[in-house]
């Protein structure tokens, strides 16, 4: 009885929990990440191939000597292909505590505070079977539609490659 109580009270207060988000672009669609697992963006650089590789791994890169697996994220997504512009940018990004993997996105946005509350589900409806089970929640920012995803389910596949070499 006490708990009822003290939640009514907790819902009454404006106590209001944010998030940070680091919002990024693929195909005109704005897609967030928590910022606590971007490490650093980069822009877009050479990127050595891996023979045999998944279809969504565009390669490797030299990251201060550590090897980073870097993934197109468009072809994760099922979308076309586009040509690395000015705006490419690699977003060096954390996962599975330790594991570091790049994903190559056409652009980077900016970093924003969403209050918790305001973060939905998924619907059920939205976009294309393979991005679905990667999404976390959406919510609306400026009238914006966000595509929060879940690195952990996206990443989880993917283990980084050993190529057996010293950069």
């Amino acid at each position: 009885m006490h708990q009822q109580a003290d939640d009514a009270k907790r819902s009454n207060q404006d106590e209001v929990v944010y998030h940070q988000w680091a919002t990024f672009k693929v195909d005109n669609e704005l897609y967030g990440v928590d910022v606590i697992q971007v490490k650093e963006v980069l822009r877009y650089s050479e990127i050595t191939p891996v023979p045999g590789s998944d279809y969504f791994i565009l390669g490797i890169i030299n990251l201060r000597g550590n090897v980073v697996t870097v993934i197109d994220t468009r072809q994760m997504f099922g979308l076309s292909p586009h040509t690395p512009d000015d705006d490419t940018r690699i977003i060096v990004v954390e996962y599975n505590e330790q594991e570091v993997v790049g994903l190559v996105v056409d652009s980077v946005d900016e970093v924003i505070n969403l209050p918790q509350n305001d973060i939905d589900r998924a619907p059920n409806a939205t976009g294309e079977e393979t991005t679905k089970r990667f999404v976390q929640g959406v919510c609306y920012y400026n009238s914006i539609l966000i595509i929060l995803l879940d690195l952990l389910k996206m990443l989880q596949s993917i283990t980084p490659m050993d190529t057996g070499e010293d950069f």
